[in-house]
């Protein structure tokens, strides 16, 4: 079962104490939750955290039933940065628990989104170390591009030194 962007903001309000209370919610608390949710996870989208989670184009056009699509492992960092965010609106504090649970699961997220960008260096700019003395049979200090033997034909020359 998918989880949707009701059942994240209704993680948030159990959170913060109003578990109990779900039906005394009205809808512009939800909706106002909504929100917030939305703006937490474009401000994760910008600083590269990437989830999955389908941002509305506006306010109007996020939906509280619509499926998140974003991984088991993101719903606790999610559930609990969005009680943060909500809890001075219904004038409660949060517990510290829930604010170490919430810089926690926000470091996880953090850690598994983090990807090293692929850099391919270009071979001839690079010196090819002091090791390395085919510059003496050539006068080229540098990297030369690599020749693959299975796809050098029989009259190519390959150095294999």
């Amino acid at each position: 079962m998918a989880y949707t962007k009701r059942d994240i903001v209704n993680q948030a309000f159990e959170e913060i104490g109003l578990a109990s209370y779900v039906f005394d919610l009205q809808p512009q608390q939800l909706e106002s939750a909504l929100r917030r949710l939305d703006n937490m996870m474009a401000t994760w989208n910008g600083k590269g955290i990437r989830l999955g989670y389908p941002l509305p184009s506006s306010p109007a056009d996020s939906d509280l039933d619509q499926v998140t699509g974003v991984p088991d492992s993101a719903l606790e960092a999610m559930a609990t940065n969005l009680a943060v965010r909500i809890a001075p609106m219904f004038g409660k504090t949060v517990s510290p628990d829930t604010k170490a649970i919430a810089k926690k699961a926000y470091t996880q997220i953090i850690t598994q989104s983090a990807t090293p960008i692929e850099m391919q260096l270009d071979n001839t700019a690079i010196p090819s170390g002091a090791g390395n003395k085919m510059f003496r049979y050539r006068q080229d200090p540098f990297l030369r591009d690599p020749v693959d033997p299975l796809q050098a034909g029989p009259d190519s020359i390959l150095d294999l030194e």
